[in-house]
């Protein structure tokens, strides 16, 4: 390696990555360096395609080599992504998934399928493999709130092919059944399903598993988290005392069940039903406040219309925030499977 190109390693090593707290270079998410003449150029490899820190890591690479390698006086950074893969799925299912993530509230109407179906969505428009599972096996919701209704998914080789909307595929029991049909199951029945959604249908490869789970603390969440490792839990609340109240217990839930909290979501917030309760349970917690997301009626019709408002309306105030909660849940993945070692090195699976 040349000099410069030394130089460039050893500037861009002094670059410290803002959520784990590490130098970028330790961390091997800089490939592919090069210097032609007054420009050097070089991959960033980020942890998630929903990465919210580009910015952030432009400025400092700036900061860091020029100046400080003869020669250079502008950088040309190319991007990719590799989501860390929990080493704890590895090897336990026959599909390649990187994480699965329980999107989970208290109590009903605090719209947790809205923000699992948006999260869903905006990762696979940052460039992710995503996977929605509706395990509210009994009520399922994602069938209409992705626009996909009550179509039948294919059975090829023994195994169900998901439905696909908006880049991300779906499974759901609203696919198996007809919609003026109940859904009447014990609690051994749904372990059932859940596993089944997991061995039974041919995910394919997959950055992100997102759950959307049933409310409260039964057997849904149960099953789950005995069955497979997840990744993590984002807990939904309203920022009512009531609703807050339930988020408590649910998250209470998930620490019982050794899950890692991710973080609060606080959704419909506002006038109506005031402002703060996520955030304040967040601090009592000493989780992290993943975002919040304003009552909004563009946000209600976008899921009764089947059209997830960070696509449709990324730019709106609703449409903005749950943006910034999907790529918040994100970070928070990655930084909480590098910092906790239960992650297979980025150079080992692609």
């Amino acid at each position: 390696m040349s000099n410069r190109l030394e130089d460039l390693r050893q500037a861009l090593a002094t670059v410290i990555e803002p959520e784990l707290n590490r130098d970028i270079v330790s961390l091997d998410m800089v490939r592919d360096l090069e210097i032609n003449g007054p420009v050097a150029r070089f991959t960033i490899v980020l942890t998630t395609p929903a990465c919210p820190l580009k910015d952030v890591f432009v400025e400092r690479c700036n900061a860091a080599v020029l100046g400080a390698v003869p020669g250079v006086e502008r950088l040309d950074i190319r991007w990719d992504a590799q989501v860390p893969t929990d080493r704890r799925i590895h090897g336990r299912l026959d599909v390649p998934m990187h994480s699965i993530i329980a999107v989970a509230s208290g109590k009903g109407g605090v719209g947790k399928t809205t923000v699992a179906t948006n999260i869903a969505a905006a990762l696979a428009e940052a460039g992710a493999e995503v996977g929605l599972m509706d395990a509210d096996i009994l009520n399922p919701n994602v069938p209409v709130m992705t626009g996909l209704g009550y179509g039948r998914p294919k059975v090829v080789d023994g195994k169900m092919q998901p439905l696909e909307a908006w880049g991300v595929k779906i499974i759901s029991t609203g696919f198996l059944t007809p919609p003026d049909k109940p859904m009447i199951m014990r609690g051994p029945m749904l372990h059932s399903a859940i596993r089944q959604f997991f061995t039974d249908v041919n995910w394919g490869r997959l950055d992100y598993m997102i759950v959307d789970l049933p409310p409260g603390t039964g057997d849904a969440p149960l099953s789950l988290a005995q069955s497979f490792p997840l990744t993590g839990a984002v807990v939904v609340t309203q920022p009512q005392d009531v609703a807050v109240a339930d988020a408590l217990r649910c998250a209470a839930m998930f620490e019982t069940l050794e899950v890692p909290l991710l973080g609060v979501v606080e959704n419909m917030s506002g006038d109506f039903f005031g402002s703060g309760g996520g955030e304040q349970l967040a601090g009592q917690l000493d989780l992290t406040f993943l975002g919040r997301v304003p009552l909004a009626a563009e946000l209600r019709e976008s899921g009764d219309y089947g059209r997830p408002l960070v696509i449709t309306a990324a730019e709106s105030a609703a449409g903005g925030a749950l943006v910034s909660v999907a790529q918040a849940v994100a970070a928070r993945a990655s930084v909480m499977m590098l910092q906790g070692n239960d992650v297979i090195p980025l150079d080992v699976i692609g």
